[in-house]
């Protein structure tokens, strides 16, 4: 499958380090030394998954050449952060372009959203059921999170991205998605305890990141890998590394880890802190 064209959105405000002082006792070089967030992006209180994803559509439909939206036959709304769990990003966005031929569905695996959606992209190319995809990757952490909580609170940014992905390509310049690798790692661990949203009772909750960052060193390298000995290629023939934006020491480790050097490590958690399933894509769109 081909990467078409990206585009992202991004709020505005931006919350720094200092405005948790007061309301977790965390300074703003504990934040930093810790996790390497400088700033977090923050939507408005009347944006949503659905107004973000809408947005990067926006922002994307100029770049697309090869073919109108409305040909569109596949769109997934991947996000843990739901605005409406009935009327999702996929449709609102369906409606919203009149794109009448087209699946549509919600996707949620944790951060790992974004990537599964392309999986689920991959094996609907595979079966004929659709060609032309369009994967809307979203988070509003802020409408979740505990900003009092001194193990998460500080931690997430808001942003969306999305994604035009054929099964064909279009032109010679589009990224070929050689394959995706996904795993789901629920036994491993603490599990589905290590981080939590519960909407209605805590929010957005990391009572074990210990145990996430280590998981995370571990399996990240191990996967990427593995991908790449089984499509030929070895680490000198990567340009860029782009990971999910978690923790900045995560990035750090895997590096060393690789040795590689850390300038091959894309990365926007300074300034956008940690946004969730949407991440990695934001760093590539």
């Amino acid at each position: 499958m081909y990467i078409n064209t990206t585009e992202f959105y991004v709020p505005e405000e931006r919350v720094h380090n200092e405005h948790f002082l007061e309301l977790n006792g965390l300074t703003s070089e504990w934040i930093e030394q810790r996790t390497g967030i400088l700033t977090r992006s923050k939507a408005k209180p009347d944006e949503n998954i659905c107004t973000m994803g809408l947005e990067a559509v926006k922002n994307a439909l100029p770049k697309l050449q090869a073919y109108d939206i409305t040909e569109v036959d596949l769109i997934i709304s991947a996000s843990y952060s739901p605005y409406d769990t009935v009327a999702t990003a996929a449709h609102v966005t369906q409606r919203e372009y009149g794109i009448t031929n087209a699946k549509a569905f919600y996707l949620s695996s944790a951060c790992a959203s974004f990537v599964n959606a392309l999986e689920v992209v991959e094996g609907y190319f595979a079966t004929d059921k659709a060609s032309k995809a369009l994967i809307l990757s979203a988070d509003k952490n802020s409408v979740y999170a505990n900003e009092t909580d001194p193990k998460a609170g500080h931690l997430w940014g808001d942003a969306a991205a999305a994604f035009f992905i054929s099964k064909e390509r279009f032109s010679p310049d589009e990224p070929h998605v050689i394959e995706v690798l996904t795993q789901g790692l629920g036994h491993i661990g603490k599990g589905p305890d290590a981080v939590q949203l519960r909407p209605g009772k805590e929010g957005i909750m990391m009572p074990e990141g210990k145990d996430v960052f280590m998981q995370a060193c571990t399996y990240m390298p191990k996967n990427a890998l593995t991908l790449l000995e089984k499509n030929g290629y070895t680490l000198d023939d990567l340009t860029y590394f782009i990971s999910h934006q978690a923790n900045m020491r995560i990035m750090t480790n895997i590096a060393k880890q690789l040795q590689l050097p850390e300038q091959k490590f894309l990365h926007n958690i300074e300034e956008l802190g940690n946004t969730g399933s949407v991440s990695s894509a934001l760093v590539y769109a």
